[in-house]
C-alpha cells in the first residue's frame, strides 16, 4: 500500500499489487465497519474471497465499455456501505478500466458539503449519481451497464432443474434446503442471501436467538445453505417468468434461464415509498430510509420520521441522539408500535408525536430539503414542518410483479396461498413475506 497526505484534501492511499496500483484508492482511514472492506480488497487482489463472484458475472464486469471513474462517499458509522464499496472494489479489480475511489465524509467535509450529500453510501461514476444506499454487487452492475453499455452477450441456454427458489431470504433459503433434502436439484435464484432482514442491524425476536445481526444472520443462513448442493445464482434479478406446458420459466435481467417444474417463489418485500412529490426529488438529498446509515448527517438538525410503527420508533428513538429535534408523524390517531418502545420514545425531551397527519409533499430548495407538508386529517387543513431531513418508515411492499400473470395478488401485492403455500397455478408455490401469511 502507498500512502499520501494530499495537502488540505487530506489523507489517502493507494492499495498496490506486485508495486503496481489496483485502482482501488482509500481517501479514509478505514476503521470500524469499513476495515472489512480493506482486508476484503487485499484479499480479492490475490482472488480470495467468498464475496469474488461466479464466472457468468466476472464476465459481465470484463465487459463493461470505456473508461469509469468511481467516488463512493461513505461514513464509518454506516452498517451498509462496506457492502457496497466491497462490491465497487471488485468490479474494479475485475476490469482494469475502472477506478474506485472511497472518500470518507468525515473527513472530506466540504467536498461532501459541495455535492450536498446527505446520505451515503453516495455513489458516482464519471462525474454523475450512479447509487444512493444499500445495493448489491448485482444491481450495481446493472446500474452500470445502463450508464456505459455492454458487450456482454448471455447465452441462449436453459439450465434444468427440480425445483427452482426465486428469493434469497429466510424463506427462500428455507425451501432450497427442505427441498434439496428431498433428494431434488434446487437451484435459488436472489439478489441477495438474506434478503430484507440482511437491512436489519439488531434481531431480538428470534426465538432462542436472544440477540443478534442482520449481517450475521444472513451469513449463517448461506452457511447452512452451502452445507446442501443446492446451486446458487446470486446477484441476481428476475425479469420475468412463464409457463410453457407446466414447465416454469424464470428469465433474469442478464438473459440468464432457469427451469423446473416447480417454482417457489420467496422474493420477500421492500421498502415502501410515499410517493409525494419532492420525495423521489430528494432522495439521499434529505430525503432517507436507514436512521442508523444516514443519521449522522442529520446531528444537531431537525428530522420528521414518518409512521409509529416499531420502524418508525426505533429510527426515532436513534435520531433522538443526533438530532436538535425529530418529529413523527403518524396517520393513525395512535402509535401502532410495541409498548417497550413507545415508553421509551416518551422519555425523549426533543421528540414531538404528531397523530393523525398525512404527508402530502416534500419541499427543498431545489438541492435539499427543507420542509415537510402534511394534512391533519379530521380538519383537512394542511400545514408545514420546517426540517432538513424526512425519514420514510411506512412498512413494506411485496416483490410480486414479476409473477402478477401467474398468480393471485392482493392489493398489497401479497400472493395469495393455501394452507400448503400453494398459489392458484399447479406447481408454483409461495412462502414469506411475498405471500397473504401475516
Amino acid at each position: 500500500m502507498e500512502d499520501q497526505m494530499a495537502g488540505d484534501e487530506g489523507f489517502s492511499f493507494e492499495i498496490l499489487k506486485n508495486g503496481n496500483p489496483a485502482n482501488i484508492v482509500f481517501k479514509a482511514v478505514p476503521t470500524g465497519h469499513e476495515f472489512s472492506s480493506l482486508l476484503a480488497a487485499i484479499l480479492n487482489l490475490d482472488g480470495i474471497g467468498k464475496n469474488l463472484p461466479d464466472e457468468m458475472l466476472s464476465r459481465r464486469i470484463q465487459n463493461l465499455r470505456g473508461n469509469i471513474e468511481l467516488k463512493s462517499y461513505i461514513s464509518l458509522t454506516c452498517t451498509n456501505c462496506p457492502e457496497v464499496v466491497k462490491a465497487l472494489n471488485v468490479i474494479t479489480i475485475l476490469n482494469q478500466n475502472i477506478r474506485n475511489e472511497i472518500i470518507d465524509g468525515g473527513i472530506f467535509c466540504e467536498e461532501i458539503e459541495k455535492l450536498n450529500i446527505q446520505a451515503v453510501p453516495t455513489v458516482y461514476a464519471n462525474g454523475q449519481v450512479l447509487h444512493i444506499g444499500r445495493s448489491s454487487l448485482g444491481e450495481l452492475l446493472e446500474k452500470l451497464e445502463t450508464l456505459v453499455g455492454s458487450n456482454f452477450q448471455a447465452s441462449s441456454e436453459i439450465s434444468n432443474f427440480d425445483v427452482v427458489v426465486a428469493g434469497g431470504g429466510p424463506a427462500g433459503v428455507s425451501a432450497a434446503i427442505y427441498s434439496a433434502r428431498k433428494g431434488f436439484s434446487v437451484a435459488l435464484v436472489a439478489e441477495t442471501i438474506g434478503g430484507q432482514v440482511a437491512e436489519t442491524v439488531g434481531i431480538e425476536n428470534m426465538i432462542s436467538i436472544a440477540q443478534t445481526t442482520g449481517k450475521e444472520l444472513s451469513a449463517n443462513l448461506k452457511k447452512h445453505l452451502q452445507d446442501y448442493p443446492v446451486h446458487i445464482f446470486d446477484n441476481r434479478r428476475i425479469a420475468s417468468s412463464e409457463i410453457v406446458d407446466g414447465i416454469k420459466y424464470i428469465t433474469t435481467t442478464s438473459g440468464e434461464k432457469f427451469s423446473a417444474p416447480a417454482l417457489i417463489i420467496a422474493t420477500g418485500a421492500s421498502w415502501r415509498r410515499l410517493g409525494v412529490p419532492g420525495e423521489k426529488e430528494y432522495m439521499g438529498s434529505g430525503v432517507a430510509f436507514c436512521a442508523h446509515c444516514d443519521g449522522p448527517f442529520y446531528k444537531g438538525k431537525k428530522v420528521v420520521v414518518i409512521r409509529g410503527g416499531n420502524s418508525g420508533l426505533e429510527a426515532a428513538i436513534d435520531l433522538s441522539n443526533l438530532a436538535s429535534h425529530v418529529t413523527v408523524l403518524e396517520f393513525l390517531e395512535e402509535l401502532k408500535g410495541d409498548q417497550i418502545l413507545q415508553d421509551k420514545l416518551k422519555s425523549m425531551s426533543n421528540v414531538e408525536f404528531i397523530p393523525g397527519a398525512a404527508t402530502t409533499a416534500i419541499l427543498g430548495d431545489g438541492s435539499k430539503v427543507n420542509a415537510l407538508q402534511y394534512s391533519e386529517i379530521a380538519t383537512g387543513e394542511s400545514k408545514t414542518i420546517v426540517t432538513d431531513g424526512v425519514f420514510v418508515q411506512i412498512g413494506l411492499i411485496s416483490n410480486s410483479s414479476v409473477f402478477k400473470d401467474m398468480v393471485d395478488t392482493n392489493r398489497m401485492g401479497e400472493i395469495a396461498i393455501d394452507a400448503h403455500c400453494r398459489t392458484r397455478e399447479a406447481g408454483v408455490y409461495a412462502a414469506g413475506d411475498v405471500s397473504v401469511v401475516p
